[in-house]
């Protein structure tokens, strides 16, 4: 490879705008790392956010709000756990709640969180997405709880996606290997082309990006494809554009404009130019 690359250009309704997401610190990152066996303790099922992990949380809160990026997210996205929720809804959810007022994102201290409800009021959609979900089987920390137990925590989060209340896909036993995770990836990314938002906050796990990421890199030039694949910290937030190369969307464009109205004569001068030389 000689270092070069020609430029790419596709219809804008072809694209979306990702804005993907670790969960900040929690409580098994911790353990684990001083003891990597932490992450098999069933004292970390379903790990919650730190205190640390809180403060990265309101960080990113802020760092979101100053760059405007806040206003223009139609969709967030989150794996259902406990600490990606705990997340996406710290980030981007809406300011203090007020008891009567709208339906809370958060309700107080859920999840040993310690914080105060989270409001829905001016907040864009929220949705549980099983397909995002971390690296399925073993550890007890990537095991969910029943839909019903997040309900109460999360009232404004839609779960409706969610195949079964309890946990059918973690197995006590069974590793979920590289390769199922990164095609498990490809599959929320070709899910994607069935919204019809633009601009998607999406709030998961490491492994879960690392090995998709890894999958959809894989085609790029290698300084890009590092920039792409590189495991992520907690509570880090990368914007990507997401091209549907394999026109698996129906959008049309809603800016695309057709033109000769009204109609007239418009044969192209290019057009001119060849038929003289003919």
């Amino acid at each position: 490879m000689d270092g070069t690359a020609d430029p790419s250009l596709f219809p804008s309704h072809r694209c979306k705008t990702l804005h993907l997401i670790r969960h900040a610190q929690g409580i098994h990152n911790v353990e684990a790392e001083k003891d990597h066996k932490a992450f098999l303790s069933p004292n970390f099922f379903d790990a919650h956010l730190t205190p640390l992990g809180w403060q990265q949380v309101d960080n990113l809160r802020t760092h979101v709000r100053e760059c405007g990026l806040s206003k223009r997210i139609d969709l967030v996205i989150t794996s259902p756990l406990l600490r990606t929720m705990q997340t996406a809804v710290g980030v981007f959810g809406g300011d203090s709640y007020e008891d009567g007022t709208d339906l809370p994102l958060m309700v107080a201290n859920a999840g040993k969180s310690d914080r105060s409800a989270y409001s829905s009021l001016g907040c864009p959609p929220f949705v549980a997405v099983e397909l995002c979900r971390e690296h399925l089987g073993v550890r007890p920390c990537d095991k969910r709880r029943s839909i019903n137990e997040y309900v109460p925590l999360f009232p404004a989060i839609d779960f409706s996606l969610a195949k079964s209340d309890e946990d059918i896909w973690w197995k006590p036993d069974i590793r979920e290997p590289n390769e199922g995770v990164a095609a498990r990836g490809m599959k929320f990314f070709n899910w994607l082309w069935t919204r019809k938002e633009k601009e998607i906050a999406i709030v998961t796990h490491s492994g879960f990006l690392f090995h998709t990421l890894k999958e959809l890199g894989n085609r790029y030039h290698p300084l890009m494809r590092e920039e792409i694949c590189k495991h992520f910290t907690n509570c880090e937030l990368r914007s990507m554009v997401f091209v549907d190369t394999n026109m698996i969307g129906s959008d049309s464009s809603t800016t695309n404009y057709p033109g000769k109205i009204p109609q007239g004569p418009d044969l192209p001068s290019d057009k001119i130019a060849l038929d003289n030389l003919k």
